[in-house]
């Protein structure tokens, strides 16, 4: 029998993937930020935070943080060189614009139309939406980065999100830790699995239609 074990770790090497140098790449607060930490030995891409940030590299290591150096999310972030700083104005000028090639958002809730949740309950001590509303609309690409199954065991994918909107029909890609999902004709399509989950396994997990796409493979991340 399989039991599921959270792995934040796998879904920000699988994401980090699909990255190409010179792609623009924003990485939203919390688990999309570990992305960055795992982009591929030759491939260099731009990453943007919403904050007023161009250019960011891997974490600092620990001691070397700059208390003014952070992401939207206010964590530590080194720059490469060549960055480069400005206003907000700007940064979502560059959203807005739809300079942005990627972008890698956390979620509540994911559903198979491509909507996405990540608004916070109201009256817990957590952050809003921040700037993914614009994120969503603006990006080429938009990646949900997400766990798959709640600590109570709920899927995290579902038929349709229960949590008011941040987007519709904006998802493209959600990676979780048991696999790598395209969003395609209002259903969850297959592409990877990572062991030693099986297709059967995530079917059996998800609250939503999954397809398994021909092909799909297991992905040793």
């Amino acid at each position: 029998m399989i039991e599921y074990a959270e792995n934040k770790a796998i879904i920000a090497k699988r994401i980090a993937r699909f990255f190409k140098t010179g792609d623009v790449v924003n990485l939203g607060i919390g688990l999309p930020t570990m992305v960055g930490n795992y982009v591929p030995e030759g491939v260099t891409v731009i990453l943007q935070s919403e904050n007023g940030l161009i250019g960011l590299g891997p974490a600092p290591e620990p001691g070397k943080e700059d208390k003014d150096l952070t992401n939207a999310g206010g964590m530590p972030v080194s720059i490469q060189v060549g960055g480069a700083f400005f206003d907000s104005a700007t940064s979502f000028g560059i959203i807005r614009g739809g300079h942005v090639d990627y972008t890698v958002l956390g979620v509540l809730e994911v559903d198979q139309e491509g909507n996405l949740a990540n608004y916070k309950i109201p009256g817990k001590m957590v952050p809003g939406m921040g700037g993914a509303m614009d994120l969503t609309t603006g990006s080429k690409i938009v990646i949900a980065a997400t766990t798959h199954l709640e600590k109570s065991g709920a899927s995290k994918l579902k038929r349709r999100c229960s949590l008011p909107l941040t987007a519709v029909r904006e998802v493209n890609i959600v990676v979780t830790d048991v696999g790598f999902f395209e969003v395609m004709g209002d259903k969850f399509h297959l592409i990877e699995y990572f062991p030693p989950y099986t297709p059967e396994w995530i079917v059996a997990h998800t609250d939503a239609d999954i397809v398994v796409r021909e092909g799909c493979s297991a992905c040793e991340c």
